[in-house]
């Protein structure tokens, strides 16, 4: 079960439209295939979503810090080495993307090594997650028909809308038309990518307080300290801390600072290992936790619906699960498909997902 080479390989996939937000805009998917591979013949994968605008992480980043300075330091040891492997990897700064898809294809040999699935390894609560499907910057009508496409085709009935625009009324008239074009029984949250101020956003959330919202998501930046707590203080919804409270040190400044009450864990930026810890912690703290996405392809939200599921806590909501359908085309051999607004684990070792060789021949960069 020892590590002897760690595969860092670029990939990119258009998305069939772009996927616009406050913090920036996505055309295609330029990720990373991480493939670990171990000296009894398993390879395990995961997927690096670089998202330059939120961590600082790019595609040739990634490939980059991966093959000059974190293979040479997990090469050579046990699958089951993954306390040791999280610490040396941390003595490099920042790197999210790149430390989880590691992380994560480290426990995909693990569980193929052991003929376990990833999710029995990590909890094993249920096999399936409800779907939240994520709705970008657009006018009104395309977003509710967008939407009423997404119940209709895979019967999604959570909607988590992107806003941060200003003036505040252009994305609270889009909710308003959610909420009067879909009806009471869907679930809607916003999130704000930290595009407004704590003034704005409460503006905002006054103008959207009888809309009947699950959570709102950093509608302002952390870093304005004061008007972040001034406007968590007033909020009669949970405030979902993201980009903000990334590691478990995050969690507890911003919650026990009040500047937020909620979570969103996303397997991406913190694999397994530390989204464990995120986690427990939130449940210790007795925090709401969704499931985030940071718009990650098939192999991507396969991980997230292994993670969310092997818990009560995360599995209790919608995760955000379903931006793999926005992508042209994927990598896996056998394509995820939502059903009853659901996503289910796949049965089989380890994630339970193969790579296809041809599909990954076409998109990737490096040849």
């Amino acid at each position: 079960m020892k590590i002897t080479s760690v595969e860092a390989i670029p990939f990119a996939i258009p998305y069939r439209k772009p996927l616009r937000f406050a913090s920036g805009e996505v055309h295609v998917a330029e990720h990373v295939l991480v493939r670990v591979h171990t000296d009894d013949g398993i390879v395990g994968v995961a997927e690096a979503p670089p998202r330059p605008f939120t961590y600082g992480e790019t595609q040739a980043g990634v490939i980059a810090v991966i093959e000059k300075i974190f293979a040479p330091q997990v090469v050579g040891l046990s699958l089951l080495e993954r306390e040791t492997m999280a610490t040396r990897l941390s003595r490099t700064v920042g790197n999210p993307a790149a430390k989880a898809a590691i992380d994560m294809a480290v426990w995909d040999a693990l569980g193929r090594t052991l003929d376990v699935q990833v999710t029995e390894l990590l909890g094993g609560y249920t096999d399936r997650m409800r779907v939240s499907h994520m709705l970008g910057f657009d006018e009104p009508a395309a977003m509710v028909a967008e939407a009423q496409r997404m119940r209709e085709q895979h019967g999604i009935t959570t909607f988590k809308v992107k806003v941060g625009r200003r003036p505040v009324g252009l994305d609270t008239a889009v909710v308003r038309a959610l909420r009067e074009g879909l009806g009471d029984d869907i679930e809607l949250y916003v999130d704000g990518n930290r595009g407004w101020t704590a003034s704005e956003s409460a503006m905002a959330m006054k103008e959207m307080s009888d809309l009947g919202l699950l959570f709102a998501e950093e509608l302002c930046p952390a870093d304005d300290v004061l008007g972040r707590r001034w406007l968590v203080s007033q909020l009669d919804v949970p405030f979902i801390a993201d980009e903000s409270a990334v590691t478990p040190a995050d969690v507890t400044r911003e919650v026990l600072g009040g500047s937020a009450t909620a979570i969103s864990i996303k397997i991406a930026r913190t694999g397994f290992t530390h989204s464990q810890r995120v986690h427990h912690l939130a449940e210790g703290l007795g925090l709401e936790v969704v499931m985030g996405n940071q718009i990650d392809g098939q192999l991507g939200s396969m991980c997230t619906v292994a993670f969310g599921s092997s818990y009560q806590l995360t599995s209790r909501r919608a995760g955000e699960l379903s931006n793999f359908l926005d992508m042209s085309d994927d990598l896996l051999t056998e394509p995820l498909e939502i059903h009853d607004g659901e996503l289910t684990i796949r049965p089989g070792a380890g994630l339970g997902v193969e790579i296809d060789p041809d599909k990954l021949a076409r998109y990737r960069q490096d040849t």
